[in-house]
């Protein structure tokens, strides 16, 4: 399956982290934590992902930002 990382997915959306903030209910600078390392998102945060940003949950790309980058710059992560 494709996945995308957190930050694709709010930007293919048309959010700001701003207001996907307001639609998860949390500060926007928790947005900004999740795009970096979504590892530890709440479970009932990862069931809005497909209502907000319109993709499934398995979509997305859990862990560290700079793992996806470098899984897909060493050509380990296909997508």
């Amino acid at each position: 399956m494709i996945q995308i990382s957190m930050e694709a997915a709010r930007i293919n959306a048309g959010y700001t982290q701003q207001k996907a903030g307001e639609l998860f209910g949390v500060h926007y600078q928790t947005i900004a934590k999740w795009e970096n390392d979504n590892s530890t998102m709440p479970f009932e945060q990862i069931a809005k992902i497909p209502k907000i940003y319109g993709i499934p949950s398995q979509s997305i790309y859990f862990g560290s930002k700079n793992e996806f980058i470098r899984l897909l710059r060493d050509g380990k992560y296909r997508q």
